[in-house]
């Protein structure tokens, strides 16, 4: 059994940038396929970016393309998503995601372990 917990979010003005940290434990990090998702009031879940083991492979959605920056260190067993130029449509809860495999899939249900979830909220 894995454990995701998420920190970092909170409330900003647009333009803004927030720092989102996921720890997973309960086994080996470096061997997981790590992703972000968020949802927001009224919507379905929807893929924010991915990364591999190595970190060597980050698919970003289009959304966020140019504008947040996935990123792990397996030493401290920690994933990040770093947001700049915050917009109020990024306003959702962001989860942090674990995969047992290799590849760096887009597809929720690809994903077998889930945090509960950060708010981040971006005022206009």
């Amino acid at each position: 059994q894995v454990q995701v917990v998420e920190s970092g979010g909170g409330l900003v003005q647009a333009g803004g940038s927030l720092r989102l940290s996921c720890a997973a434990s309960g086994g080996t990090f470096s061997m997981y396929v790590m992703a972000w998702f968020r949802q927001a009031p009224g919507k379905e879940r929807e893929f924010v970016a991915a990364i591999n083991r190595s970190g060597s492979i980050t698919p970003y959605a289009e959304s966020v393309k140019g504008r947040c920056t996935i990123s792990r260190d397996n030493a401290k067993n920690t994933l990040y998503l770093q947001m700049d130029n915050l917009k109020p449509e990024d306003t959702a809860v962001y989860y942090c995601a674990v995969r047992i495999g290799t590849f760096a899939s887009m597809s929720s249900l690809s994903y077998t372990y889930w945090g509960q979830g950060t708010q981040v909220t971006v005022s206009s």
